[in-house]
């Protein structure tokens, strides 16, 4: 049974929140069986992360995560995708990561969108949370859609194009 990114997240996110309660249900616990169920779950969250690096479904820099379901969508649906999942579409803030976003695109030869939108500014682009890009990896003669393409895309090659939000691009996320 292969996991998908999010369903991965979520069982990690409901183990951690769950252990203290599981704790709590064995009172008194002996430091040493405390220390046998954190070994466990070290275990089996080692295990999905290998399956999934198998699967080429994650990888990371720097302390984020990065995911790929392997579908394709609109710019706005890999938003909620993203957020459905408790992470946010990928957005590159230096090589590093922008080389682990280019790792899926390459992967599965395919454009993906990244967390970048235009400003109000026509030709500016900014991060969603709308602070200024400090690392930019455009494309020859890009930007160029000049207010008429408001969302960026990533190429195989690993640089940057702006492009209509509507065009279905490989879902990335970050967590």
């Amino acid at each position: 049974m292969m996991l998908s990114p999010q369903l991965f997240h979520k069982i990690l996110g409901v183990a951690f929140f769950l252990l203290p309660l599981c704790v709590q249900a064995f009172i008194p616990v002996a430091d040493d069986e405390t220390g046998d169920i954190n070994h466990h779950l070290e275990h089996r969250i080692s295990r999905l992360e290998g399956v999934l690096r198998l699967e080429k479904r994650i990888t990371e820099f720097g302390g984020k995560i990065f995911a790929t379901n392997g579908k394709k969508a609109d710019f706005n649906t890999t938003l909620e995708k993203c957020k459905e999942a408790g992470g946010s579409i990928a957005a590159p803030r230096n090589p590093g990561e922008n080389d682990a976003i280019q790792y899926f695109v390459k992967t599965f030869n395919t454009y993906a969108y990244l967390g970048v939108k235009e400003s109000l500014i026509p030709g500016k682009f900014q991060f969603l949370d709308g602070t200024e890009l400090g690392y930019t990896n455009w494309h020859s003669n890009e930007p160029s859609g000049k207010g008429e393409e408001g969302c960026v895309e990533m190429y195989t090659d690993g640089t940057w194009n702006d492009k209509r939000c509507n065009q279905n691009r490989l879902i990335v996320c970050q967590f």
